[in-house]
């Protein structure tokens, strides 16, 4: 009976692998608020566990966890969020504005520079009233998503319901999370648990070091952008920013797409010199910071994601499980990054990468030691 059960091993993982799968792609919307959840409770356990270590009992520690994130989240809707939907309404009217400078000063400036004739194929009234369109029609998109939950009174009780949810159960996987893990521990079969363990924390590791360190480098980033071109008298400045500080998971995408943007909101605003100086000490600045003083301290040599790994990994869970897949993408990738790796060692480890060697790991017909003529004495005579 044990060789079938070895046969079938693989097709077994591989059958429950399919049916997984399936289940996450048909109750995607119903598992969203339980994945943001244990998110949530999984990002949060080590400062229960710290707290818990200094005396307080497991639901003391939980509930003075639970009421801090209770506290961000209040200060992030009071603080960020009014003042980023300021900033949205300003967008909303800067289309026209751009339309101005771009038929106004940036062709002009370009037929002068570059000797060449293309204010003939650019109509002023045309193009700004199509960026005034399209600015319109960006805009509208959050009133008709709000109109359509309005209008449909389920769709707002489900969303509703979510929302409330998410801290529910959230508390009580944070007061539950070790009883938990140790059930999932005590199914992995026995002849695979120690695999599986240093599997489990490699990817704890992984994980731990992106979501930990990386994300608050870009938050932190993203105010230190935000906050400084708004100091320098940039409208849409902390809007442009934040947004540059939450790409910067991509080593120079966020700073690329911010400076451009942010030089092309000068050059409309302001159209000096010294202002396009201020922003590029903003970003020089914020640079600098990130180098010296985030990365070491948020994240230190941590293992992350690689950021191509991010990438297709957000990518590929929303195009296969919707929103649900987005939350579960980054979770998926530090499991497929470490088993990888692990794949990787073991393939250096088998005969089929070390067919000329020897079970010892020596070449067949290496001697293990030195020639017989070579190994006597070898004091000087």
């Amino acid at each position: 009976m044990t060789a079938p059960l070895l046969w079938l091993r693989p097709w077994l993982w591989l059958g429950g692998f399919v049916v997984l799968g399936l289940l996450l792609w048909l109750l995607g919307p119903v598992l969203t608020p339980f994945a943001v959840a244990a998110l949530l409770a999984w990002v949060a356990d080590p400062l229960v566990s710290r707290i818990e270590q200094r005396g307080r009992s497991r639901g003391t520690a939980v509930t003075l966890v639970f009421l801090m994130m209770s506290l961000l989240v209040v200060l992030i809707v009071l603080l960020l969020v009014p003042m980023l939907k300021t900033q949205i309404e300003q967008a909303g009217e800067w289309g026209p504005k751009l339309g101005v400078w771009i038929t106004g000063t940036a062709i002009p400036w370009v037929e002068a520079r570059f000797s060449v004739s293309i204010a003939a194929y650019v109509d002023p009234a045309e193009l700004g009233n199509l960026l005034k369109a399209h600015w319109q029609q960006a805009g509208g998109v959050a009133a008709n998503v709000i109109g359509g939950l309005s209008k449909s009174g389920l769709a707002f009780l489900a969303l509703v319901a979510n929302l409330l949810l998410i801290p529910l159960v959230t508390f009580y996987f944070m007061r539950d999370w070790r009883g938990m893990i140790s059930a999932v521990h005590e199914l992995i079969p026995r002849p695979l648990e120690p695999t599986v363990v240093r599997l489990a924390r490699e990817s704890d590791d992984v994980l731990g070091g992106f979501l930990r360190g990386q994300v608050s480098v870009m938050i932190a980033l993203g105010l230190i952008y935000g906050v400084g071109l708004s100091l320098i008298g940039l409208d849409l400045g902390f809007l442009i920013g934040m947004i540059a500080g939450l790409l910067s998971f991509v080593p120079y995408l966020g700073t690329a797409i911010g400076l451009v943007a942010a030089v092309i909101a000068t050059l409309v605003e302001h159209g000096d010199l010294f202002h396009l100086v201020l922003v590029c000490a903003v970003f020089s600045g914020g640079q600098l910071i990130e180098g010296f003083v985030l990365t070491p301290w948020l994240v230190g040599d941590r293992i992350g994601l690689h950021p191509v790994a991010v990438i297709f990994a957000i990518m590929a869970g929303g195009q296969l499980f919707g929103f649900l897949g987005i939350l579960l993408a980054l979770p998926a990738a530090a499991v497929f990054m470490v088993l990888l790796r692990y794949a990787h060692e073991r393939y250096t480890q088998s005969l089929l990468y070390r067919e000329d060697r020897d079970g010892d790991g020596v070449l067949e017909g290496e001697a293990e030691g030195p020639p017989a003529d070579e190994a006597g004495d070898t004091r000087p005579a």
